[in-house]
């Protein structure tokens, strides 16, 4: 199954809802991502894809410091999951694909 493409994330935490693009492509045949968020762009860490189990971590700096290991199942054009940070409990995460671009 293929999960590239842009997703459109939300991840419910005790601060708010927080957005995020997550841009997966794979580069020299390997899976890479980039989320670009609220506040700041991060590169995906240890991105696996395993059956339709997604999973990756990112270093955040904002609103605070904190490492989140990412926990996704990826159902077609959308996946939902957990975020890990910390001493917090997991938040919630889901998303959607967004459809290609159409050419001009």
């Amino acid at each position: 199954m293929s999960v590239e493409g842009f997703w459109k994330v939300a991840v419910s935490t005790p601060l708010g809802t927080r957005h995020t693009v997550l841009e997966l492509f794979t580069k020299d045949g390997v899976l890479q991502g980039i989320s670009r968020g609220e506040k700041e762009e991060l590169v995906l860490q240890d991105l696996q894809l395993a059956g339709d189990r997604l999973s990756w971590y990112q270093s955040i700096t904002k609103p605070i410091r904190m490492n989140l290991l990412f926990d996704v199942v990826v159902n077609g054009d959308e996946l939902s999951g957990t975020a890990k940070g910390g001493p917090m409990p997991p938040a919630k995460v889901s998303g959607r694909r967004e459809p290609a671009t159409q050419a001009a």
